[in-house]
């Protein structure tokens, strides 16, 4: 046994040895880079425009390991542009980047204006996607298709996708034959011709995606706020041909503004949808669960809509602690600033990738909708959690000023996802670690872990 585990580390810290990191500056280095890489290999973009017409433009194949992804990353203050605008328009070939692999951390990189899907995830699984941008492809800015399962789509911005018949292109669409258990956190999708998050099956069931603090702003119309003639929603939750399959959705404290159809929508969708902590206002309709082909179960909790909420239809439905149901009511006087929404919404990122500070749906202190929630599992001040995307915190008292200095040993320490839900320390994204101490001080502080 320990000769098997000297081998062990050998092999470990040999693999590790072997692991390379290069810098690239031109379309030949990134692509010779990218086809010779080998797990825990680090490939640094360098900032600039690298032009690229070739259909697909880049085809990735080679797979890292749970252990050593191989990583895509920009140069640290520099932003790459992957420019696909020379590719054949409406070629479903014409894709931006392909990523038939696994184990990579795709990071800080543009794709923009490819002829058909700025990146597709396509047999891929356990890839990670971070502070990317899809923007002006002729169809869906990043997809997620054929089996692919555990991908990690973080701080991701789409928008502007449209295609030339007016009517196509989502932000971000985990559909069609899409594995299970892909994630979206902290991404937003604004102006995108057809949907902001389109779920349409076709070929899988069954499957779970779940959305945490993502945003959609403005879908179903172009870049110049033209309304098109493609869906129009949100967070379309799933629908299929045979309108008998079933895609299960999880969306914690995800917002929808202005969008021209629906703001949350089941399209068919057979799966149960869960929604904890979401708000919508100004869509065409709100809510948009119908009473046709009804979703199989349907929870919302500590939701918010001001104005009309919709339609909430269901096989079976767990809807309470809700603004339009728990004798509280949701207007703009709740807000702190409650206008010129599209500004805020689409202001730009932390220089971390995480999502701007904004006033819209940031609770004043007389809002009714303070404590009038229920405890799902997620973090919350007060006496409970509050109705809507944002707890609402009396920082005048400066409390945090009077805790005692952190003495002696850690006793505990708990892992949280950023949306208050307990993890493991080898979860992947941004993990929030309280450490208690003897003394009974806690920190808390956030960290990215890949």
């Amino acid at each position: 046994m320990k000769q098997f585990y000297t081998i062990f580390i050998f092999l470990f810290l040999a693999g590790n040895l072997l692991a390379k990191e290069t810098t690239v500056t031109t379309v030949t280095e990134l692509k010779n880079a990218i086809s010779a890489a080998n797990a825990g290999d680090i490939i640094w973009v360098s900032g600039g425009s690298y032009i690229i017409s070739t259909s697909p433009g880049i085809n990735v194949t080679r797979s890292g390991t749970s252990a050593n992804p191989i990583k895509l990353f920009a140069v640290e203050g520099t932003r790459p542009v992957f420019d696909f605008s020379g590719q054949t328009r409406n070629s479903s070939s014409a894709r931006g980047l392909e990523l038939k692999a696994s184990y990579w951390h795709i990071k800080g990189i543009d794709f923009y204006a490819a002829g058909d899907n700025g990146m597709i995830i396509s047999n891929g699984h356990y890839n990670t996607i971070e502070h990317c941008r899809f923007y002006e492809c002729n169809d869906t800015g990043l997809q997620i298709d054929n089996g692919s399962s555990n991908n990690f789509i973080l701080n991701c911005d789409s928008y502007f996708n449209a295609d030339i018949t007016n009517e196509n292109a989502d932000g971000f669409a985990p559909k069609l034959g899409v594995g299970n258990f892909n994630k979206f956190q902290g991404c937003r999708a604004w102006r995108n011709l057809d949907d902001g998050f389109d779920g349409y099956l076709r070929g899988a069931d069954n499957i779970t995606t779940y959305y945490e603090e993502c945003w959609v702003i403005q879908n179903g119309f172009n870049k110049e706020g033209v309304a098109g003639t493609g869906d129009g929603n949100g967070f379309k939750t799933g629908g299929s041909d045979d309108k008998l399959l079933k895609h299960n959705a999880i969306l914690t404290r995800c917002i929808a503004i202005g969008n021209r159809v629906k703001g949350f929508d089941h399209n068919s969708n057979r799966g149960d949808v869960t929604l904890y902590n979401c708000a919508a206002t100004a869509n065409g309709t709100n809510m948009g669960f119908g009473s046709t082909n009804r979703v199989n179960l349907l929870t919302i909790k500590n939701s918010v809509v001001v104005g009309a909420t919709g339609n909430l239809f269901a096989a079976t439905s767990n809807i309470s602690h809700n603004s339009w149901d728990s004798g509280v009511t949701a207007n703009s006087s709740d807000y702190e600033n409650f206008t010129n929404y599209y500004d805020q919404m689409t202001a730009s990122r932390k220089s971390d990738g995480s999502l701007p500070e904004v006033a819209f749906w940031k609770l004043v202190s007389t809002s009714d909708l303070i404590d009038a929630g229920t405890n799902v599992g997620l973090a919350f001040y007060g006496n409970a959690p509050d109705i809507g995307p944002f707890e609402y915190k009396d920082v005048s008292s400066s409390v945090f000023d009077k805790l005692p200095v952190a003495e002696g040993r850690v006793i505990s320490v708990k892992y949280y996802s950023i949306t208050g839900q307990p993890v493991d320390k080898y979860y992947k994204g941004i993990i929030i670690v309280h450490k208690t101490y003897e003394n009974g001080t806690v920190e808390v502080e956030k960290v990215l872990t890949r």
